[in-house]
């Protein structure tokens, strides 16, 4: 009776080792594919010349530091504009505009292309402030816009505009953008 108790443990003992080495080389394989596919792995960095602070982007959701560096650099590029410039500029909003707004969003821009083609129309915008609500990815940006008729400034006025965005896949796109009017606090 002890041998085949024997036996039946020593067995018992053989299976768990022969499962222990197949599950061991199996964790081995996946570890050298998972590193030789991580070391030829393309892997790129976006610097920009100037941080306040490190900039991580996350599936959580946009931070507040983020939001407000692409929302400033949207904003000098959707506001500053003259004839020179009209095919590029449309062409960059575009770049960063959401895939499903892109129709809507170029119909606009080309009414503007339209009406400043041709013409010695330029306008700039400094930006005063800002607000940023991350939780519903909408900017507010308040400052003045600056229009200018060949080289006489001919009108300097205070203006809101809006910026609407959508976060999709760590990527942040704009949906929409316009002229809030403080009267009736809707967007132009």
């Amino acid at each position: 009776m002890e041998l085949s108790y024997s036996h039946s443990h020593s067995q018992r003992v053989l299976r768990q080792r022969n499962i222990l080495a197949i599950v061991a080389a199996a964790l081995c394989a996946l570890t050298i594919l998972l590193l030789i596919f991580t070391v030829s792995r393309d892997r790129e960095v976006v610097l920009q010349p100037i941080l306040r602070s490190p900039v991580t982007v996350s599936s959580a959701g946009v931070s507040r530091e983020y939001l407000e560096m692409i929302t400033r650099d949207t904003v000098v590029l959707t506001l500053d504009r003259s004839p020179q410039n009209l095919e590029y500029w449309m062409n960059a909003v575009l770049d960063i505009t959401s895939s499903r707004m892109q129709g809507k969003i170029k119909a606009d821009l080309l009414k503007i292309v339209n009406e400043q083609r041709g013409s010695s129309i330029s306008q700039f915008f400094t930006i005063e402030k800002m607000e940023l609500d991350t939780r519903n990815l909408r900017s507010e940006v308040t400052g003045s816009l600056h229009t200018i008729v060949g080289n006489k400034v001919i009108s300097n006025e205070r203006r809101t505009f809006r910026y609407d965005w959508e976060y999709s896949g760590l990527s942040l796109k704009l949906i929409g953008f316009g002229m809030v009017t403080t009267e009736e606090g809707k967007d132009k």
